[in-house]
This record gives structure tokens, C-alpha cells and sequence, in this order.
């Protein structure tokens, strides 16, 4: 009976000690990545270059496996349903935590109870593009212009719901003008209609317009943010025009609930370390425009919460609601 009893408590001893060798021992196989949204946008890029520092990290591929569609929620929902093992992560954003809980009457996932928000990526302005072809230079004009012909002209989104599109109802409602929304499928998309002029504005992300106004094929008029950002000074906030008019993203890292500690605690550090290198500071503020966040689980909490409220005016001014 001894022996017996000594057995047992050797068995036990060793499954909890196994767990742990079993989690120190991750990754070891490649890891996906979900993005929830078209390639060729900020979310693309972002991701991209936060897994190639994790794959120098944990010296394991981590593999960006792009999954649009439902402003964002086919993504999202894979990632919240994923086996929690560690082996697959995603983007989380605006449109998964902020909005879409509130524009859409069913929501497939519950942001705070399915995933869990491991770090802030980056935080991010919105910034409204103009073809070259349409005869305004700064956001007054464009108003007097939208105002002079109403219905006449457009403004393109990554999609129906998402914050591009709201802050151009935002937009709308606090200009006072009658502009038309075009959803594309993703943000790539529209760029070469609202080069050509077929449409005539587009509110996007930092890192994906900023390089065209940079490089010429369209005029930047504005950004979403209160201020200037800090990465495009040289371009006013829409709120010089327009008092109080806010409208901001950001992006974040996620993994299913249920993933063990060791795992969570072991990608936000590397998170933090990936923010804190020279050359993502570099990519972020000089290429994409992008602001650098706290990183970690407790800033994430509180920054989602106060970013719910922040966008309840663009929400209610919208009026759009989801299936």
C-alpha cells in the first residue's frame, strides 16, 4: 500500500511539472497569425512586421493569414474560437472591440470574454484623402465644395461599419453635407478609383494613405485626430475646421481565451521589447505614421474602455446598424 500510495504521489507531482515543460517549450512549430481584414491595408502591414519580430524572438515562423470580410468579424470569430494552445493568435482593432459590438444586433464573439486583449500595437489617426482632380486644398473648401453640389460626391471605406466609414458619417453630420458612401472590400481596393477620381475622398489609416499623399496621388486634407499627429504635422486635424470632431484607431494582439499563462505572459513581453527596438519606433512614427502605445494587458484594458466611449458620438451620428 505504501509503495502504491508513493506511486500515485510521484504521478502527481509529475503532470503539473509536464505542463509546465510543455508550455516552456512553445513554439515550437509555426504559429498563425489572423488578420481580420483585406491585404493591402494598415492592418496588413502592421502585422507583418510585428511577426517578423516574433518569429526572431521565439525563433518559429509566425504567419499572417489574412481572413476580411463582416467588418472584420470572420477573422475575429476564428480567433476566438481557436484550440488555445498558443498556435494561433490575430489583430485585434477598433472595429472588433470598440465597434462592431455596438453596430452589430448579433455578434458572433464576445470581445471581452472570447479573446483576450494581450497588448496594444499601435495607435493610430484616420486620415481623409482627396483625388488630385477634385479643386479644394484643405477641409473648409471641401465643405463649401460638398455643400455647393450636394449628393454629387463620394467618399470610399474599407467597408460598411468600420472606422473609416464612421469617420465620414462623423464627418458628414458635423459638416452639414451630403456625401455618398461607397464601401469597397478592404482599403487596398479603393485606392486606384479615388486616384483615378471615380471617387473623390476616402477616410483611411495612416499607414496606408499617408504614402500616397506622400508620394503625390492624392491630397491629404486632414487627420481624425483632436491635434496634429505628430507623425504628418504638416497636415491640420479636421477639428481646426471642425470643432470636437475626433475619430481615432489602433491595433492590438490577441489570442483565445483560455491560453495558458505562460504563453500570454510571454507574448506581451515580447510585444513590449518589439515596441521598445529602434527600428519598429523608426517604421511606426517615420513610414506609417503610427503612434506608439503602453504596451501590456492592464494599459489595453483601460485604453478599450475609454476608447468605447470616446466613439459613441461617431456611433449615434452613423445611425448604422448591422446584421
Amino acid at each position: 500500500m505504501k509503495r502504491r500510495h508513493l506511486m500515485l504521489g510521484s504521478l502527481a507531482a509529475a503532470t503539473p511539472l509536464s505542463g509546465v515543460r510543455a508550455q516552456a517549450a512553445w513554439p515550437n512549430k509555426p504559429v498563425r497569425f489572423i488578420v481580420p481584414f483585406a491585404p493591402g491595408g494598415g492592418t496588413d502591414t502592421v502585422s507583418r512586421l510585428i511577426c517578423d519580430h516574433l518569429g526572431k524572438t521565439f525563433g518559429q515562423s509566425f504567419v499572417v493569414d489574412n481572413k476580411g470580410g463582416a467588418g472584420g468579424n470572420i477573422g475575429t470569430v476564428e480567433i476566438a474560437r481557436a484550440a488555445p494552445d498558443g498556435y494561433t493568435l490575430g489583430l485585434i482593432s477598433v472595429a472588433s472591440h470598440t465597434l462592431n459590438p455596438r453596430l452589430y444586433t448579433k455578434l458572433p464573439y464576445d470581445p471581452d470574454k472570447d479573446i483576450v486583449g494581450v497588448s496594444l500595437l499601435a495607435t493610430l489617426v484616420n486620415l481623409l484623402g482627396v483625388t488630385l482632380k477634385l479643386p479644394v486644398d484643405n477641409v473648409a473648401e471641401l465643405i463649401a465644395l460638398c455643400k455647393k453640389e450636394p449628393g454629387k460626391y463620394s467618399f470610399a471605406s474599407s467597408g460598411p461599419g468600420s472606422s473609416l466609414h464612421l469617420s465620414g458619417e462623423l464627418f458628414k453630420a458635423m459638416a452639414g453635407v451630403d456625401i455618398i458612401h461607397v464601401p469597397y472590400k478592404g482599403a487596398g481596393a479603393a485606392y486606384g478609383d479615388l486616384i483615378a477620381g471615380t471617387v473623390q475622398m476616402m477616410f483611411a489609416n495612416m499607414p496606408s494613405m499617408l504614402p500616397q499623399v506622400r508620394g503625390g496621388k492624392v491630397k491629404g486634407l486632414g487627420v481624425t485626430s483632436a491635434e496634429r499627429s505628430k507623425a504628418a504635422p504638416d497636415i491640420p486635424a479636421i477639428a481646426e475646421t471642425l470643432p470636437g470632431y475626433v475619430a481615432t484607431s489602433w491595433y492590438g494582439l490577441g489570442t483565445p481565451a483560455g491560453t495558458p499563462e505562460p504563453i500570454v505572459a510571454k507574448l506581451e513581453a515580447a510585444i513590449g521589447e518589439a515596441l521598445a527596438t529602434p527600428e519598429i519606433q523608426r517604421r511606426w512614427k517615420d513610414d506609417l505614421g503610427l503612434d506608439m502605445p503602453t504596451p501590456g494587458r492592464a494599459a489595453f484594458a483601460a485604453f478599450v474602455a475609454a476608447d468605447r466611449k470616446a466613439w459613441e458620438p461617431a456611433v449615434k451620428a452613423a445611425g448604422v446598424k448591422l446584421d
